[in-house]
């Protein structure tokens, strides 16, 4: 049996026994004897015949209404439609239902038309209209979840993107830098200048290979950037001057791919390099983070710098991890320092999640607190109609079971909010659906 054909039947049977207990419920009440059970599941199988034509087009209408007016961009004029349309539906469905009826006890189509009455579609419509309003407020709130759960969705796959925008942006960075060094070196030093192309694509091919990772060990990266100052080396010969860490204290440091080249092309870029003002650029760790650190030996340009390379490694450390770039400088020495990390973290395992069973607690208890309220208001009210209607107007119509059902309809939706049961879905189901959404694009920090 099929998900959707399950709900459909629980969906018929609340129907159903809502229009069984109100019908056969107002004649016990009036002093009618209760039926052999027999009796009661042949009444009940009529109301069911209800139940199943009514529930059948109002599902029907709201699969259609769902598909031209959302609740989350026509929420107005879904409602008027929703509830003229479910009067229109209902009322055939009735109908549908009388004939059928009228048929199966061995009655032909003029006396189903003689006896049709108004009062008796008014009930019924009366009746089925409470319960279409509760299923119009359970596919809004439904729908309100689903936005929630498509925005977290949105919000973890556009940070993916952009964390893959960032990464493709190395690509050409790099290269672009590089061309510009080796036609320096064609025109000054050709010799040179092939060494130097031999050498840069050993290193382009390490790039292509590390550019689509997240993170990468950072004693790859110390490797490829001791390569790499081998080629600025070639450039500026005895003007630019590198020192590294003589150990790494933790084997497992890992670090964003290719950010330490961008930080030595950085500090070679935006310096007066020269052997009258050598270049000193060194690199060490220090409160696990990685520094580069250069004399501050600035070039004179007219064109302000973008820092794009700069700003890549800020943005994209602040994707993958809470920790942040530090960027000092003082009129002597510029220095930035990067997270080494270690290990991955989930980031709904932390902060997140206890502000969010914190919110979720918080909202729970003032929904119980509602309920309890309603329900103490509801074993008052009604019982004190109820006695009015019996005391003054017991022969007028019973008019107490409106408040009753209208109430009752209210008092249920604030139990559903208070003890976090979605009809026809079960308990828990928003946070169950959230969390299952967002673990399938979960966004993982590292520190």
């Amino acid at each position: 049996m099929s998900k959707y054909f399950y709900n459909f039947l629980k969906i018929t049977f609340f129907i159903s026994l809502a229009v069984y207990l109100f019908d056969q419920g107002a004649g016990w009440i009036d002093g009618d004897p209760i039926g052999t059970f027999a009796e009661e599941l042949k009444h009940f199988a009529n109301y069911f015949l209800f139940g199943f034509l009514i529930g059948g087009v109002n599902i029907y209408l709201v699969n259609q209404l769902d598909k031209r007016f959302p609740w989350n961009t026509h929420a107005d004029k879904r409602l008027i439609i929703g509830l003229i349309g479910a009067i229109i539906v209902s009322l055939l469905a009735i109908a549908a239902a009388n004939f059928i009826l009228t048929i199966l006890y061995g009655h032909n189509v003029q006396y189903f038309l003689d006896n049709q009455k108004a009062i008796h579609y008014f009930y019924s419509l009366l009746i089925t209209l409470v319960i279409v309003l509760i299923f119009h407020a359970f596919y809004f709130y439904k729908a309100l979840s689903e936005k929630k759960v498509t925005n977290s969705e949105i919000v973890a796959k556009t940070e993916q993107a952009k964390y893959e925008s960032l990464k493709s942006q190395l690509d050409p960075h790099f290269l672009f830098n590089s061309l510009n060094v080796l036609t320096s070196l064609i025109s000054e030093n050709p010799a040179q200048a092939e060494k130097f192309a031999t050498k840069l694509s050993k290193i382009y091919r390490y790039v292509l290979e590390q550019k689509d990772k997240d993170l990468i060990p950072l004693q790859e990266e110390l490797d490829f950037a001791k390569s790499y100052m081998e080629l600025l080396k070639m450039r500026f010969e005895d003007a630019v001057d590198f020192s590294l860490p003589e150990q790494l204290f933790n084997p497992d440091f890992k670090i964003v791919p290719l950010s330490l080249q961008i930080l030595l092309e950085n500090a070679v870029k935006h310096n007066v390099i020269s052997k009258e003002k050598p270049l000193k650029i060194a690199i060490f760790i220090k409160n696990e983070s990685l520094c580069v650190e250069n004399k501050c030996q600035f070039k004179q340009v007219l064109n302000k710098s973008t820092q794009l390379g700069l700003k890549n490694i800020f943005e994209r450390y602040a994707l993958i991890s809470k920790r942040r770039v530090e960027v000092v400088k003082t009129n002597e020495l510029f220095s930035v320092c990067i997270p080494l990390l270690t290990k991955k973290i989930k980031i709904m395992d932390t902060n997140f999640l206890l502000e969010e069973r914190y919110l979720s607690a918080k909202r729970r208890v003032k929904a119980m607190k509602d309920f309890y309220i309603g329900l103490i208001s509801y074993s008052l009210i009604i019982p004190f109609l109820f006695y009015m209607w019996h005391t003054y107007t017991p022969d007028a119509l019973q008019w107490f079971w409106f408040p009753a059902i209208g109430m009752g309809a209210g008092l249920a939706i604030q139990a559903a909010q208070a003890f976090n049961y979605t009809p026809f879905l079960g308990r828990n189901w928003e946070e169950r659906k959230l969390r299952d959404l967002m673990n399938d694009d979960k966004k993982q920090y590292w520190e």
